[in-house]
């Protein structure tokens, strides 16, 4: 018997972006089981709580199923490191997407701080499809606050809720 691939998909996620979705699925084509880690990360100052930022990761889920070739997804949250979290999940891969060359210092920076802690564990970047490198929850927040269109980075029901938080704010 084979052993089992699981690789873990971590981020702030807030909010899921169509961009986080075209990796997670490609990941679930590369892994057995998938893990999205959904990070508390206080320093990014996230608009979402822990709880409705999972709860997004989970109904975006719902609508991937079919494209997710039988992979088995999990969503959890964390406010750990990210290794300890991968280390939790038996996971012996940390999937990253990478939108453009400017991400690649601070991953590869990560990367390597990761091997030291952990060398058991591989990290994978995906590259985002050309339709979304351009994508930054950072960014899609930013316009929907200043009343711009945002149907082309996230799903509706993300929309949704996003619009709802800012008009709330």
């Amino acid at each position: 018997m084979s052993k089992q691939r699981i690789g873990f998909y971590p981020g702030t996620f807030d909010p899921i972006t169509l961009g986080h979705g075209d990796i997670i699925r490609r990941a679930a084509q590369i892994v057995d089981r998938l893990v999205i880690g959904v990070a508390i990360n206080l320093n990014k100052g996230p608009m979402f709580t822990l709880e409705e930022r999972v709860q997004m990761v989970r109904d975006e889920l719902e609508d991937m199923k079919s494209k997710l070739d039988g992979c088995d997804v999990d969503v959890h949250p964390y406010d750990d490191l990210t290794i300890h979290c991968a280390q939790e999940h038996n996971a012996s891969i940390i999937i990253r997407g990478l939108r453009a060359v400017a991400d690649f210092e601070y991953e590869y920076q990560l990367v390597g701080m990761n091997r030291q802690l952990d060398e058991n564990i591989e990290t994978i970047f995906i590259m985002a499809n050309h339709e979304h490198q351009f994508i930054a929850s950072r960014l899609v927040k930013e316009i929907a606050q200043l009343n711009g269109e945002i149907s082309t980075f996230v799903s509706g029901r993300v929309a949704k809720r996003l619009l709802e938080r800012v008009v709330r704010t």
